[in-house]
C-alpha cells in the first residue's frame, strides 16, 4: 500500500514538470512557426532603374554591373533593376524621371542635363584644367565638387541624390568619312558631340547636333551628319560606326575627363536603411575601379578588331587640340560672364587642378617610352 501511495505522489509531482515541458515545446514551436514565415518572406526594397545607353552597349554593362554588386552585397534587402535606354523615358529625359519618382534610379552623365544648368556640362566635357578623369574624380569627392553639385541639383528643385564615378579615357576626337587635318575642315560640317562641346565646335564652325547615344550610327548613315563622337573603341564598335565611317581621329580636348553619374530618387535613398546607403556608397566605389580595369581590357580588344577590319585610326593633329583649347578660352569666358554658377564651379576645378596636375605632371613617368623601348625596339 505504501508503495502504490509513493508512486501516486511521484506521478502528481511529476505532472507540472511534464505541463512546462508542454508548456515551453508549443511556445518554441509557436515562435518557429511565426518566425520562419517572417525570413522566408523578407520584404525586399525593389529600385527600377533606367540607364541612358541602348542594351547592347558597354555602357549600359556597366550600369548593370553596379546593380549586381549592390544587389550581391544587400542580402536580399535591396534589388535594383536596370532597364535600357527608352524602355520608359528618352535618354535625354531621365534626370526628370528620377526627380519626379517615375524612375527610381538611372546611369548616365551629368552633360547630358548641360540644357538646365550649363555649369554640369564642366563635369564632361573640356580639358578640365589638365586634369585626366581620375583627377576629375579626386576634386568632385576631396576638393569641393560633391557640394556644389548637390547644390546644383538642389537649385534646381531636383528630387535626386547623385554618385558621380568611373573615370573614362580621353574619347576620340569623332568618326569622319575622311581624315580632318586643321581646323578649317570642321567649317560647315554636320557634327554629333554633347555638352560645352557644342559650344568649343560650335566656335571651331560646325554645324552641331547633340544627339543621344542611340541615335548616332542611323543619322550617319542617313548623311543628317556628317561626322560624330560617342566615347570608346568598345561602345563605338558596338554602336556600328565602323559600318558607316572608316576614320576615326583619336586625341581631343572635347571631353578629356569625363566620369558616369548614378542618380537615385532623392526622397526613397533617403529612406533606405543605414546599412544599405552604407553598401551603396561602397558599391559605387568598387564599380569606379572596376569599370577602369574592364574599360582597359575591352577597348583595347575593340581597337585591335577594328584595326584588322580596316578601319583607319588618326592622330588628330595638334593645330586642332590647339583650336580646341583656343575655342574654350572663349567659351569659359563667355560662360563665366553670364553664369555665376558656372564661374564658381570652373573656379573650384581650377584651384584643385594647379595643384593636383603640377603632382602629377611632375611625378608620372613617360611611359610611352618604355614601351617604345620595349616594342618598338630596331632589329639588327
Amino acid at each position: 500500500m505504501t508503495e502504490e501511495i509513493k508512486k501516486a505522489d511521484a506521478s502528481v509531482s511529476q505532472k507540472p514538470a511534464r505541463r512546462k515541458f508542454i508548456a515551453g515545446t508549443a511556445a518554441a514551436t509557436g515562435a518557429a512557426i511565426t518566425g520562419f514565415p517572417m525570413i522566408a518572406t523578407a520584404q525586399t526594397t525593389t529600385l527600377r532603374f533606367q540607364s541612358t545607353w541602348p542594351a547592347k552597349d558597354i555602357f549600359h554593362e556597366y550600369a548593370n554591373d553596379f546593380a549586381k554588386k549592390v544587389n550581391d552585397m544587400a542580402g536580399g534587402k535591396l534589388k535594383i533593376e536596370v532597364l535600357p535606354a527608352g524602355a520608359v523615358v528618352k535618354a535625354f529625359d531621365l534626370l526628370d524621371a528620377v526627380s519626379k519618382g517615375t524612375l527610381d534610379g538611372g546611369h548616365g552623365v551629368v552633360a547630358y542635363w548641360y540644357g538646365k544648368q550649363q555649369a554640369l556640362a564642366l563635369w564632361g566635357s573640356g580639358p578640365a584644367w589638365g586634369m585626366d578623369a581620375n583627377m576629375v574624380l579626386a576634386w568632385h569627392y576631396y576638393g569641393g565638387g560633391k557640394q556644389l553639385l548637390d547644390d546644383i541639383y538642389k537649385s534646381l528643385n531636383l528630387d535626386v541624390q547623385s554618385f558621380i564615378y568611373a573615370p573614362m579615357p580621353t574619347q576620340p576626337f569623332g568618326w569622319f568619312k575622311k581624315p580632318v587635318t586643321k581646323p578649317a575642315d570642321l567649317k560647315g560640317i554636320k557634327f554629333r558631340t554633347v555638352g560645352l562641346a557644342v559650344d568649343i565646335y560650335t566656335d571651331m564652325g560646325a554645324a552641331v547636333n547633340p544627339l543621344p547615344g542611340g541615335e548616332i550610327v542611323p543619322a550617319l548613315d542617313r548623311g543628317l551628319i556628317d561626322a560624330a563622337e560617342f566615347n570608346n573603341a568598345s561602345s563605338d564598335r558596338i554602336l556600328g560606326f565602323p559600318d558607316v565611317a572608316k576614320n576615326c581621329m583619336l586625341q581631343s580636348f572635347h571631353q578629356a575627363s569625363e566620369n558616369f553619374e548614378i542618380l537615385f530618387n532623392k526622397t526613397k535613398y533617403n529612406a533606405l536603411a543605414p546599412e544599405l546607403k552604407a553598401i551603396i556608397d561602397y558599391a559605387v566605389q568598387a564599380s569606379s575601379a572596376d569599370m577602369s580595369w574592364k574599360a582597359i581590357d575591352r577597348y583595347s580588344k575593340d581597337y585591335e578588331e577594328m584595326k584588322k577590319a580596316g578601319v583607319k585610326f588618326w592622330k588628330t593633329p595638334n593645330a586642332i587640340l590647339q583650336q580646341q583649347l583656343v575655342s574654350w578660352d572663349k567659351v569659359v569666358a563667355k560662360k563665366e560672364a553670364d553664369n555665376p554658377v558656372f564661374k564658381k564651379v570652373n573656379e573650384s576645378m581650377k584651384a584643385f587642378a594647379q595643384r593636383g596636375c603640377q603632382w602629377q605632371n611632375d611625378t608620372l613617368v613617360d611611359y610611352k617610352m618604355a614601351y617604345n623601348h620595349l616594342f618598338n625596339r630596331k632589329k639588327g
